[in-house]
């Protein structure tokens, strides 16, 4: 997975990364090199007290070693422009697949695990690569040189790699070995840790309003503690890696120079050229050890990589057209009316033994307001997130205008209808960039009209800012009802052929939900209105409404026939309101 993933990312860079490789070839052969000229300079130079030869052969080491240097340095700075590339790259792209996702696969991912996967599971990909670039093409280029280098020195004496590098290649073998599982674990601790934060900083008023913070606190250490032990754990193969490796080379080295000695005594080797081998020695055992380092890496980063890949190679249940119906062929060529029917309309998810809905036929035309009405958990949201494709039927079809929705480009979709979730959500910014989420280039005026109709205007006029007021992260700054209200008005700038309301007023007071929806009539005159709700006051004057239970439609009609004729409907009123109020 992770070499996949890099190959597919760097692609593009290809040019980039053949100029590192050739400059890192040239770093490399020139570290290799100086230790034979220093070899040279002692057996010959010095022996010979030839100051003119060690004068010449130490210039050479001087240009070498600036090569060596300026090659190193362009290396690392092409690794980590690509490096850094690979990982805005794959950050971009995880980002577009999570905005094609619909409500499934959000679902079965969830929030904090995609979250991690486009941060930290990244970092990790793009950290390996850098080190890659930077430190593992050097070291088969170190360790080949070195065998070469060192063969020309004394071939007998070389005889001591077959030793070294089995043993330090199986210890490293080993410890990679050990530590694939805690590094698949210390992920999936690092989503929970996610998840629980997530969850208490989002519900944090619950938390102090129920009295909890203890019980939270507890529940936030144990997660903790967990993804501690883990890393603890894997922290401590890590730790056994460099005093392992540091006692090989130093063994090595207490070796080379005792068997060394002995070929110098016997005439058989001369001392600059022990040296040149020990420095070969610690280039070929030093290129071990840089491996050991991608190999305490390379773990982790293979995980990462396995769940980046997953979130890129899943498909999305909610598809676009091969051959998209333009939106010119509504209603005969004539422009969108916003006739909005479904049609034998079943949804199930995946492997559920019985279908969230079931059996849903029924219209939504222009000027007119069709009020969706059930029990909590009949399935309104579901239903209603079926027009803007959040979700596609398993069964049936949805049109607008005579096309399956299915049949549309999402761009299309979304661009016929106005919709407000049953929890408001604002992004961080303005209150102007909120409103122009619904349409970008919406003037003051146009906002300005839209707070009106969603009885917002005084509570923003009253901000010192007016438009360009700040709005935190989810509207933290405002009330669940301003909320709402805002929420509202963003859909009204739209100007859609079809409005989407699911329970969006709920957190009004009846005066204020009263007034927001007279305000709404003449705007939504000429527009198909779809309103879901659980107060019968929002939709009594609704001129359709659709009673659900367990995901069919048990009922249908106008507010005084279901009133008169249906048992579910007259349940519903009843438990909020006396029958003569209702009447």
């Amino acid at each position: 997975m992770l070499v996949s993933l890099a190959r597919t990312y760097l692609r593009p860079y290809a040019g980039a990364v053949w100029t590192l490789l050739a400059l890192q070839l040239l770093a490399t052969l020139a570290s290799l090199y100086l230790p034979s000229l220093n070899a040279d300079i002692v057996d010959n130079g010095v022996t010979q007290g030839d100051t003119a030869y060690i004068m010449r052969v130490g210039g050479w080491m001087l240009v070498v070693s600036l090569v060596q240097v300026a090659c190193a340095i362009g290396a690392v700075l092409l690794g980590a422009r690509a490096a850094t590339a690979l990982g805005r790259d794959v950050r971009r792209d995880l980002f577009d697949a999570v905005q094609g996702f619909s409500a499934r696969e959000l679902g079965r991912f969830g929030a904090p695990s995609l979250i991690t996967r486009t941060t930290n599971d990244v970092q990790q990909v793009m950290m390996v690569v850098l080190m890659t670039f930077t430190i593992m093409v050097m070291a088969p280029i170190m360790l080949v040189g070195g065998v070469i280098m060192a063969l020309q020195e004394d071939v007998e004496l070389s005889a001591l790699l077959l030793v070294m590098v089995p043993v330090l290649g199986i210890a490293v073998g080993l410890l990679m070995w050990r530590m694939v599982p805690y590094f698949r674990a210390m992920q999936k601790r690092i989503d929970a840790i996610n998840a629980v934060l997530r969850e208490q900083i989002t519900g944090l008023r619950v938390v102090r309003a129920f009295v909890r913070e203890r019980r939270e606190l507890e529940r936030f250490g144990a997660t903790n503690e967990a993804l501690y032990d883990t890393s603890l754990n894997a922290g401590k193969l890590m730790a056994l890696a460099f005093p392992m490796v540091m006692l090989i080379m130093n063994a090595s080295s207490v070796a080379v120079l005792w068997f060394g000695a002995q070929r110098i005594e016997s005439g058989q080797m001369q001392v600059g050229a022990l040296m040149a081998f020990l420095s070969y020695i610690m280039f070929i055992l030093m290129a071990v050890m840089m491996s050991t380092m991608m190999v305490m890496m390379v773990p982790r980063a293979a995980v990462a990589a396995g769940r980046i890949t997953e979130v890129l190679d899943t498909e999305t249940s909610v598809t676009e057209p091969v051959a998209p119906v333009p939106l010119t062929a509504l209603s005969d060529g004539a422009g969108p009316r916003g006739v909005v029917r479904f049609e034998g309309v079943e949804f199930r998810y995946p492997g559920a033994d019985e279908p969230v809905l079931q059996d849903l036929t029924f219209t939504a035309v222009p000027g007119e307001v069709t009020a969706i009405i059930g029990s909590t958990g009949a399935g309104k949201t579901t239903l209603l997130g079926l027009v803007p494709r959040l979700v596609d039927v398993t069964g049936g079809q949805v049109t607008i205008d005579g096309v399956d929705v299915r049949d549309l480009a999402s761009a299309d979709v979304g661009s016929l209808l106005g919709l407000v979730p049953q929890k408001a959500y604002l992004f961080s910014g303005t209150v102007a960039d909120n409103l122009r989420y619904g349409r970008a280039d919406a003037t003051d005026d146009e906002m300005w009209a839209a707070l009106e109709i969603a009885q917002a205007r005084d509570f923003v006029e009253a901000l010192p800012e007016g438009l360009q007021a700040p709005v935190a992260q989810g509207g933290s700054t405002f009330s669940g009802g301003q909320r709402q209200r805002l929420a509202i008005a963003r859909a009204v700038v739209r100007r859609p052929h079809v409005y989407l309301f699911d329970d969006s007023f709920s957190a009004l007071d009846y005066a204020t939900d009263a007034r927001l929806r007279a305000a709404l009539r003449p705007r939504t005159r000429e527009a198909t209105v779809i309103v879901v709700a659980q107060r019968v006051a929002t939709i009594r004057d609704a001129d359709q409404i659709l009673v659900l239970d367990q995901g069919r439609i048990v009922g249908r009609g106008t507010h005084a026939e279901l009133l008169a004729e249906n048992a579910t409907y007259q349940e519903i009123v009843s438990s909020q309101m006396s029958l003569e109020e209702a009447a």
